[in-house]
């Protein structure tokens, strides 16, 4: 289980974060490619890709962060949390194959749990 970003496969005009998207990308990619890979050993790769979440980070941040999701909310920790644990319930469950999956979070109420 990886944890990445949600800009990495859908960047935000002016925001400068190709650098830090490159890693996220990495990860997406390698989690995709190892999910192939040792799919066959049973072994799976997922990560969640947050978007914008409600840390201390962006608490003072301009209402426009907000305004820019699709629900007008950003997700908060437990979405990200949920969305870790439904990818861990499908790993435990071998009747399941869910595998190089990357599960973007980016809003309340959007994660792959809920």
């Amino acid at each position: 289980m990886t944890i990445s970003a949600a800009l990495a496969d859908q960047p935000i005009a002016g925001l400068n974060a190709s650098l830090s998207m490159m890693t996220k990308g990495g990860l997406n990619t390698v989690t995709r490619s190892l999910a192939i890979e040792y799919a066959k050993e049973g072994i799976r790769f997922n990560a969640v890709a947050p978007g914008v979440v409600d840390t201390a980070l962006h608490r003072d941040g301009p209402s426009s962060v907000k305004a820019r999701q699709p629900m007008g909310k950003i997700a908060d920790v437990k979405d990200i949390v949920e969305a870790v644990l439904y990818l861990l319930k499908q790993v435990r469950s071998p009747e399941r194959c869910c595998t190089s999956m990357v599960v973007p979070t980016r809003a309340v109420g959007s994660s792959a749990a809920g």
